[in-house]
């Protein structure tokens, strides 16, 4: 299993926390320094059942900047916001924890990285 996160944020670093106090096998990566690209950000939107918009984190300053609160959200404008998400990374809501049985998981809540657990 592979986990996005950000160390500076502390829902990351708890499910860290939980990952290890588990013993789970995992592999961090860093995605403020190992950007994914468009093609990588498609591939987890499609693990993870959800479109781009729903893992911005539409506080960020970036998102503010480039209006995204006002970007249509549908099929045609998809491309536009996965190539947001791979210009600014830190609009994308972290942690996301990408399974091995194929699954992905945005990991915000205790359960959720459980849950990632129990497969």
């Amino acid at each position: 299993m592979e986990i996005w996160i950000n160390p500076a944020c502390s829902k990351c670093r708890s499910a860290l926390t939980i990952l290890d106090a588990e013993g789970a096998d995992y592999t961090v990566r860093r995605y403020l320094e190992d950007v994914p690209s468009e093609a990588e950000i498609t591939e987890v939107l499609g693990r993870l059942g959800l479109e781009p918009w729903d893992i911005v984190r539409t506080q960020e300053a970036a998102a503010k900047e480039l209006g995204l609160k006002e970007w249509p959200r549908d099929e045609a404008s998809r491309g536009r916001w996965t190539a947001a998400l791979a210009a600014h990374p830190k609009l994308i809501q972290r942690p996301i924890i990408t399974a091995d049985d194929g699954t992905a998981v945005v990991a915000r809540t205790e359960e959720a990285v459980r849950g990632t657990l129990a497969k």
